[in-house]
């Protein structure tokens, strides 16, 4: 009887988890689902009930305001891919670098160093934009996508997620038989870190991409060619005054930017996903 009755507990257990689980799901959906119908209606009937679960008839209106105004959705995804996907390259290769030599390494000032790594991630971005602006704007590099790309590679945050996952991740005994073998420094991280970071990598390089496509501040001040637009520019071209704004154009906007998002995601979960069970095994 007893049996019986953890049984039944334990199943009226994993229908509530289950239950819950569903429930966070659909919210995570939601405003995504939201945001590619409205994408489908009319600014009157966004007006009227901004929560519509459901398509209407304006796909191609909304299409035709935008290809009408200064949108062009082809340029600001190849610009936009071009920025992020370096920005995204240089900054988890350098940064798995950066922590593989203060992991791997001992020398007197590696504390120091990582300190200051730290004190750098507590500067706000925006407090040197104007001093970033004028030294790019002295070296004749505005309305180009070096400066958008290059700094990528000093990334504090990145750093120290490397870092505390390379800790329990890299074993030393490996790198140290590399090097007895004959390895090369670099041969031993390309050939043997970087398999091993591959779950770290893939998660940084998903917020990465993420982080730059969206940007917008940053390339708004440097890039001023709308033939080098990225995507969240171009989607701000579309913004009216209060009397204008096609609201299901700007949502049709919005929905073109993300889908390149969902698919950086969709290609590199399943490293998330490996790493994840890995460290469950491990535990």
């Amino acid at each position: 009887m007893a049996k019986k009755e953890r049984k039944a507990g334990s199943a009226v257990a994993h229908f509530w988890m289950y239950a819950l689980l569903i429930l966070l799901t659909i919210l995570s959906i939601l405003p995504f689902w939201v945001m590619f119908m409205n994408g489908t209606r009319s600014t009157p009937e966004i007006n009227a009930n901004s929560l519509g679960l459901w398509p209407s008839k304006y796909l191609i209106r909304n299409w035709n305001i935008i290809t009408s105004k200064s949108f062009n959705a082809m340029t600001g995804f190849i610009n936009s891919l071009i920025i992020s996907t370096g920005a995204t390259a240089l900054s988890v290769y350098f940064s798995s670098m950066t922590a593989y030599a203060i992991v791997a390494y001992r020398w007197k000032f590696r504390r120091a160093f990582f300190t200051f790594i730290m004190a750098v991630l507590m500067i706000p971005s925006q407090i040197i934009s104007i001093g970033f602006y004028q030294m790019m704007y002295s070296f004749g590099m505005n309305n180009n996508f070096l400066p958008l790309i290059i700094p990528a590679i000093a990334s504090p945050a990145v750093v120290f997620y490397m870092k505390q996952y390379m800790e329990p991740a890299l074993p030393l005994e490996i790198v140290q038989a590399a090097r007895i073998d004959g390895a090369g420094e670099f041969f031993t991280f390309n050939r043997i870190v970087i398999p091993i970071m591959k779950p770290a990598i893939a998660t940084q390089a998903i917020f990465a991409f993420v982080q730059k496509w969206n940007e917008l501040f940053i390339p708004s001040v440097l890039l001023t060619d709308t033939n080098k637009f990225t995507m969240p520019m171009m989607v701000n071209l579309l913004k009216g005054d209060i009397y204008k704004t096609e609201f299901g154009s700007v949502y049709l906007g919005l929905s073109l930017t993300v889908l390149p998002l969902f698919i950086v995601y969709f290609l590199l979960s399943k490293y998330i996903i490996a790493g994840v069970a890995l460290g469950s095994v491990k535990g």
